[in-house]
């Protein structure tokens, strides 16, 4: 756990070796530089800033010089005052990158002396996600170049702010939970329409046959190969003896019956995709260790399920711009999807970051947009956000797929019915786009073509606005008044097309991002203010906003697709009492467009805005901050990582999302304080008509904490599956009920079932399927009750440890079966059925 979270703050390539290049001998070696940092208080001086510390110490015998170098780092909390006591100044050079520079009283630090360097950053500091990381730096002798600076230690954090979550808050959470035998628990999830079990057993070998009609040969063939990969055996093709069969007959497009008798099992449905969900069932009532090893048979018991989806839209958002994953890491991502029935796979594939699917005709924006390192100008790669180092290559700060890869991609997730929905971010969140696409302009100026340098070009080169977005770029927006900025899209658009084809994959829509514009952009832009001078229809800058997805709306109509975006493609911005306002834009709902809608976060003021712009017209797939981003922090302690700007994110939040009511289970603030009541007074409520345009649920996780597939399996498992529950299974009897006293009730039961059925029946299989997953795994709740130390699990069925000699405990240890009676300091810990641990907590006996 400890090196999961430190990874989070020293960027990957620290571990992978900063070689030593042959230096000057007079040049003072970066590896005899040791960097430490410190919280120094949070809400320092009630300013409501943290005042943290970096301390530089000279380990080697030459002088770390006085002048002549820069030192860069990442930090997701904005710098706003670096005190000057050290004589260095702290510049924001872009995003999330600064850099320290020596001023004229800045002293060279001997052997052995240090300098310490205080500076505030905006909010609170609370966990190890907010700790600078990516520490460089760069000679002057040679400032094309930077170097690592491996020996970086990071003080512990401790009691960051108020409300840190402790053993004992998380025991009085985990006490409603009933531990339930798992022979009482359902064997199919999510959760089924109708699910009865019989006393018959269907025994699966290598002599079973696969009976399919044409219409589901592919269907059959992942069925086998499945099959065959758990037996190790090809299946029986003879005729007689046991069989599943696939049969088609009429019902719902993703509905299904599965039957399992002694002789048959029998998965009926209309589509493949009803067929292929029965298929993920009947791998549901496998032994949670099925994936471990292989078998000569497995006991399959006998039921009865009739099921099909709530929502035909359930969605996953993987963020592979920020921070880049593999094609093979991809696959897993669409295997666990699959399994567990969900249907799109919403790619976000660039944004200011990075740009991760080859066009060919562009290859720049894979030249330069799926490169990060050290750079000052952006020309030949993208500058080193998110700790992704000064050598491009080294980290997931780079990467990208081939077209021939995301081809491969297509047709793997086809064969899954999985959708996958490109996003191109426009206009803004374009920063990669942007430079790489002036990088093409600068090669077909030095040729002397200015005609095709300004062919794809985004900017307009006499722009002087001033702006910076939410991560704090200050040049990442398209110019709307380019016409060249229409030709680039439409090249795009038609790429991917052409792929989808050549893959046999579906595509109906390509989401076209739309969201946070900052405010200044094309205030001081010629281009666009000569547009609106000329345009009719355009009064104020706010105005190119529409008549930049108009043109988009129409050019994807023109290709037969509808435009998907996020929720500002479908608000207009206006005044309402003299204040700046978003409000919802009547004049594109009837247009077809499908609105992502994430912005509810409780205080706020918009809670009700994924309801307002249904009940207006729009297709809605609700992708709320309140529960369903996964990349925010499980809950508020110095060592779970992700962030927490909207909040915190365990597995109940998912759970608890009732999608027509929402407002029901809001119960915390973005702080992690119980939600005010009071903020949801006078919101809107969802209309019947609205309910018709809610379309499905999207989890998503944002990747510029992912640095690492370990960081992706943390952040993303288990609250996936709390997704995946509330968008297939029916409206839960608690969701609706009135009475306080009664949903109490109904939904304790509901969420004990939920948890054990996790914890002895989906977390066990998570360990292998797939090649196994490294969920997040709990700590154990733990309070002191009448000299005795009580403990829980947040899932039922997972192992927990313990040790009062001080020591670590292991899978060895003495396991907690009742009341600890011992004296002393206990450490408790949570494993799985591999072995793996969880963050380790103490509490003392005396």
């Amino acid at each position: 756990m400890n090196k999961l979270i430190f990874t989070l703050c020293i960027a990957l390539f620290l571990s992978r070796g900063n070689e030593i290049k042959s230096q000057p001998g007079s040049r003072f070696n970066e590896n005899e530089l040791k960097v430490k940092w410190e919280l120094v208080a949070n809400n320092y001086q009630d300013q409501g800033a943290a005042l943290s510390a970096f301390t530089l110490v000279n380990k080697g015998k030459k002088v770390f010089p006085a002048s002549g170098w820069t030192l860069y780092f990442n930090s997701s909390q904005p710098v706003v005052n670096a005190r000057a006591t050290a004589g260095v100044e702290i510049v924001h050079v872009n995003g999330d990158i600064y850099k320290i520079t020596p001023g004229p009283s800045f002293t060279a630090l001997k052997r052995r002396d240090s300098v310490r360097i205080e500076y505030y950053t905006d909010g609170m500091l609370i966990n190890y996600t907010a700790v600078p990381c990516g520490l460089y730096i760069v000679w002057e002798a040679d400032p094309a170049k930077g170097y690592s600076l491996a020996d970086y230690a990071v003080r512990k954090l401790e009691n960051t702010t108020t409300g840190i979550v402790t053993p004992e808050k998380v025991f009085r959470k985990n006490r409603v939970i009933k531990d339930i035998p798992a022979a009482e628990l359902p064997k199919v999830f999510p959760t089924p329409v109708s699910y009865r079990e019989t006393a018959a057993s269907f025994t699966l070998d290598s002599s079973i046959r696969i009976e399919a009609p044409d219409l589901f040969r592919a269907e059959a063939g992942y069925l086998s190969s499945s099959l065959e990969g758990l037996l190790k055996k090809s299946l029986s093709t003879g005729t007689g003896g046991k069989a599943i069969r696939l049969k088609q007959a009429a019902m719902g497009p993703e509905a299904y019956r599965l039957s399992v008798s002694a002789e048959l099992v029998e998965i009926t449905a209309a589509t493949g995709a009803g067929i292929f969900y029965g298929i993920q069932s009947l791998f549901s009532l496998f032994p949670a260790d099925a994936w471990a090893n292989s078998h000569s048979s497995i006991a399959v018991p006998g039921t009865e399920v009739k099921d099909e989806p709530r929502f035909g839209y359930r969605s996953f958002l993987l963020d592979i711009a920020r921070n880049f994953k593999s094609k093979e890491t991809l696959f897993k991502v669409l295997d666990l999807m699959a399994l567990y029935k969900m249907n799109v796979l919403h790619l976000h594939f660039s944004d200011d970051e990075g740009w991760r699917i080859e066009i060919p005709s562009l290859p720049e924006l894979t030249e330069i947009g799926a490169r990060r390192g050290h750079t000052t100008d952006s020309k030949s790669l993208l500058p080193s956000s998110y700790a992704a180092g000064p050598e491009p290559g080294k980290t997931m700060g780079s990467g990208y797929y081939t077209r021939a890869d995301y081809i491969e991609i297509l047709k793997y997730a086809t064969l899954r019915h999985i959708r996958v929905m490109p996003e191109i971010e426009s206009p803004g969140h374009s920063r990669a786009a942007v430079k790489a696409m002036d990088a093409r302009y600068e090669k077909y100026i030095k040729a002397g073509n200015r005609e095709e340098a300004e062919r794809y070009l985004l900017r307009d080169p006499d722009d002087q606005s001033v702006y910076s977005s939410a991560q704090q770029w200050t040049d990442n927006v398209i110019c709307v008044a380019r016409p060249s900025a229409y030709h680039f899209m439409e090249k795009v658009i038609g790429e991917l097309q052409d792929m989808y084809r050549e893959a046999g994959a579906p595509l109906e829509t390509i989401h076209l991002g739309g969201d946070e514009v900052p405010a200044g952009a094309w205030e001081r832009s010629p281009l666009c203010q000569q547009l609106i001078k000329q345009d009719p229809q355009l009064e104020e800058t706010n105005d190119l906003w529409y008549y930049y997805f108009n043109k988009l709306n129409a050019i994807l109509r023109s290709r037969g697709l509808f435009l998907s975006g996020w929720e500002e493609a479908g608000m207009r911005k206006t005044k309402l009492d003299g204040k700046n306002a978003m409000i919802v834009n009547p004049r594109l709902a009837n247009e077809g467009m499908q609105l992502h809608v994430w912005n509810n976060v409780t205080g706020w003021g918009a809670e009700d805005l994924p309801y307002r712009l249904a009940n207006a017209g729009y297709k809605v797939v609700l992708s709320p901050v309140s529960n369903n981003y996964l990349d925010l922090a499980y809950y508020k302690h110095p060592d779970e990582p992700g962030y927490y700007w909207g909040g915190f994110q365990d597995i109940d939040k998912p759970f608890d999302f009732i999608p027509f009511d929402y407002y029901k289970t809001s119960k915390e603030d973005p702080d992690g304080n119980p939600a005010d009541p009071a903020v949801f007074v006078g919101k809107d409520r969802l209309t019947d008509f609205g309910k018709s345009n809610i379309v499905g649920i999207q989890g998503l996780l944002w990747g510029e904490n992912m640095r690492s597939n370990e960081q992706l399996d943390y952040l993303l498992l288990p609250k996936l599956l709390g997704v995946a529950e509330r968008a297939w299974a029916p409206d839960p009897a608690w969701a609706t009920e009135k009475d306080s006293a009664r949903f109490g009730k109904l939904y304790g039961e509901a969420w004990s079932v939920f948890v054990n059925v996790i914890g002895k029946r989906e977390l066990p299989r998570l360990d292998h399927y797939a090649g196994g997953f490294g969920y997040r795994i709990p700590a154990a709740g733990a309070i002191l009750e009448n000299g005795k130390v009580l403990v829980n699990s947040q899932f039922p069925g997972l192992l927990i440890k313990y040790s009062t000699d001080g020591s670590e405990p292991l899978m060895t240890s003495k396991t907690v079966t009742g009341p600890l009676t011992e004296k002393g300091i206990i450490k408790i810990r949570v494993f799985d059925s591999r072995g793996r641990g969880g963050r380790t907590i103490s509490i003392e006996n005396p």
